[in-house]
C-alpha cells in the first residue's frame, strides 16, 4: 500500500466512524462537507428520505460571483454563509454537523462558523 492509498483509507475510515453516530432526519438534516486540495462541497442532506435538500460547491455561480478562491479558509467562510442562507430559504434551522472524516480545522471550521453566521444552528 502506498502513501496515498494510506492517506485515503484513513480517510475513509474516520468519515465511517463519524457516520455511525450522525445521520441527518427531517427536523435536524446532516451538513456535509466535502473537501478536496482546490475546491470544497457543501450539502444539507436528509438521510431518512435519502434527498438532497440543498448544496453548494466552489464551483457554483453563487460562489463564484463573490470572487474569492475555493482552496482558502477566507473562501470556506463564505461557503459557509451561502449553505447558511439556502438552507433558512429551504426551511431548516437545525443541523448536525458532518465533518466527513476531516479535521475541525482550517477550511472545515470555517464553512461550520460561516453557516453559524448565516443562522444554522448546531
Amino acid at each position: 500500500m502506498n502513501k496515498l492509498q494510506k492517506k485515503q483509507a484513513g480517510l475513509a475510515r474516520r468519515h465511517r466512524r463519524v457516520r455511525a453516530k450522525i445521520s441527518g432526519t427531517p427536523a435536524r438534516p446532516r451538513l456535509c462537507v466535502t473537501r478536496s486540495n482546490s475546491n470544497m462541497y457543501v450539502q444539507v442532506i436528509d438521510d431518512v428520505a435519502g434527498k438532497t435538500i440543498c448544496g453548494v460547491s466552489t464551483l457554483g455561480p453563487e460562489f463564484k460571483a463573490t470572487g474569492v478562491s475555493g482552496a482558502t479558509v477566507e473562501g470556506a467562510g463564505v461557503l459557509g454563509g451561502i449553505i447558511g442562507k439556502l438552507a433558512q430559504e429551504k426551511g431548516v434551522t437545525e443541523v448536525v454537523f458532518d465533518r466527513g472524516g476531516h479535521l475541525y480545522h482550517g477550511r472545515i471550521k470555517a464553512v461550520a462558523e460561516g453557516a453559524r453566521e448565516a443562522g444554522l444552528k448546531f
